[in-house]
């Protein structure tokens, strides 16, 4: 499968009250077109700035990313990026609500307002199109927040612990649901995440960081065939075996 994503001895410092200091340093890894990575790493290693370095909000201090062999150099069109809040606008409808980034992009065309609508009636939505957030449980807002994002028609989306914000049974029903439209839609996906099971069961690979400045200790490749899903992943005999082993290096690093 070819190569979608390039990340080249990527670092980044910022300016702190207590002067510089480096988030990570010479971080490289490539993305497959149609993979979903996790990223997994203490806390407060960088790997939200990391994502955002990616997306090109923020330019990186050395190094550089690229799409399809082109550099970015400011946010780019050809990826979209998702918080841990659905960020929806409780006084727009679903349906305005998901025209929203195309608004923002000056991209509001018939042809596109087509995908947006059927998108939306492809993922059980488009019966709620003239509901308003509130009257939506916490797993239909995530998913009309995905759908809002898909329908810019990104390559690579990014995910920044974008379930924390779910109880914990709505977050295994949610994920198992974002995993198949992802997959679906044949979106390349980055996905941070604190949450080892969580980062198992929806990732083709996980990459490992060390504590900051974070380095990349590893990029472990999961293997449960090609029927997986996230439910059926933590079930599945391996899954143990790839937490502990994350688990170790995780705690290998801390205790180093």
């Amino acid at each position: 499968m070819e190569e979608i994503l390039r990340v080249e001895d990527v670092s980044h410092t910022y300016q702190a009250e207590n002067g510089e200091i480096n988030a990570f340093e010479h971080i490289s890894f490539t993305v497959r077109r149609g993979a979903f990575l996790s990223i997994v790493g203490p806390s407060g290693c960088g790997k939200s700035t990391l994502l955002s370095v990616i997306a090109g909000l923020m330019p990186p201090s050395g190094g550089r990313v690229l799409v399809d062999d082109v550099v970015v150099t400011g946010v780019s069109p050809h990826i979209g990026y998702m918080l841990q809040r659905d960020n929806l606008l409780e006084w727009r409808t679903i349906l305005s609500n998901v025209l929203f980034g195309l608004e923002i992009r000056g991209a509001k065309t018939p042809q596109n307002i087509e995908r947006a609508e059927q998108l939306l009636k492809t993922y059980g939505l488009y019966e709620f199109r003239n509901k308003y957030p509130r009257q939506l449980s916490g797993g239909m807002r995530q998913r009309a927040a995905l759908i809002r994002t898909l329908a810019t028609g990104p390559d690579i989306l990014l995910l920044d612990e974008a379930f924390s914000a779910l109880d914990y049974q709505t977050r295994l029903t949610v994920t198992d649901d974002v995993y198949r439209i992802l997959k679906r839609e044949g979106v390349t996906t980055l996905m941070v995440t604190h949450d080892i099971p969580e980062s198992i069961s929806m990732g083709d690979e996980v990459l490992i960081l060390s504590s900051r400045p974070a380095r990349v200790r590893e990029v472990l490749t999961l293997d449960f065939g090609p029927e997986r899903t996230p439910l059926s992943c933590r079930s599945d005999p391996k899954f143990t075996a790839y937490f502990d082993h994350i688990w170790k290096e995780l705690s290998t690093d801390e205790t180093s």
